[in-house]
């Protein structure tokens, strides 16, 4: 038992999942959710990868370009393939698109980030008061 405990210690899953990775629905969450995620993620990590299949593409795109038009990311990576899905009510694998884009922090992120907390801060501070 104690060799069982020490091999499923030792795996080392750091390929197959990603602390940095956002894997982004088009259905599931509103847009700013990822947005925000995305944010921490650079906090935490230094660059965050946006990841999505089909549809959410798109999703995905948005999000890379508000984080770099504010200021926050540049891109380091974009990558594009293919991936064979198994269709269950058709029975056959159906060809969907993927993007992967790696981001990472700007120059600035961390001072616009403390001045977006600080604004954010005293809008709460100014409702707070008067209710």
């Amino acid at each position: 038992m104690e060799a069982i405990t020490e091999g499923v210690n030792n795996i080392n899953i750091t390929e197959t999942y990603k602390k940095n990775r956002i894997q982004v629905s088009n259905t599931k969450k509103p847009l700013f959710f990822y947005v925000n995620l995305a944010k921490r993620y650079m906090q935490q990590h230094n660059e965050v990868e946006l990841s999505a299949l089909g549809m959410a593409i798109a999703t995905v795109v948005t999000v890379a370009e508000i984080l770099k038009n504010n200021g926050l990311a540049v891109e380091k990576k974009i990558m594009t393939s293919t991936v064979d899905i198994k269709d269950d009510s058709r029975g056959r694998p159906v060809q969907k698109a993927k993007i992967e884009i790696l981001l990472g922090k700007t120059a600035n992120f961390d001072e616009l980030m403390a001045a977006a907390a600080a604004e954010d801060g005293e809008n709460g501070d100014a409702e707070e008061q008067t209710t």
